[in-house]
């Protein structure tokens, strides 16, 4: 009786640290990516600018993204938007007025809304 529970503990043991479908490390970075806020990942930068801000994010694909510019009362800006990669954007904004500006990203594929402000001298 001993032998037959000590080698249905075996089994027992022996399955769940082979795992099913993925290993635990792969579980744990997938649960981290679909936890991380990527409200705190995305990246505006040079704030202020002169020409071109540029937007990243290491979680969003930026093909997928939505973006609008607005002006500090809240019309919408016509820019030029440029793909760097899959994870960073380019938005001239050469050709605006000096003062604060509004971007928008939207991401229907993961709901993500955000907006950021900048200064254009």
């Amino acid at each position: 009786m001993k032998s037959i529970l000590y080698l249905l503990v075996l089994a027992i043991s022996f399955t769940t640290s082979m795992g099913w479908a993925q290993s635990r490390s792969e579980y744990s970075s997938f649960a981290e990516r679909a936890t991380a806020d990527p409200t705190k990942s995305f990246q505006v930068f040079p704030n202020p600018t002169t020409d071109y801000i540029h937007i990243r994010n290491e979680q969003v694909e930026m093909n997928y993204l939505k973006l609008t510019l607005h002006n500090i009362i809240g019309n919408e800006m016509q820019v030029e938007v440029e793909v760097v990669d899959e994870h960073e954007l380019k938005v001239k904004v050469k050709d605006l007025s000096p003062g604060y500006y509004l971007i928008a990203v939207k991401d229907d594929f993961s709901k993500f809304r955000g907006t950021y402000k900048f200064l254009k001298r």
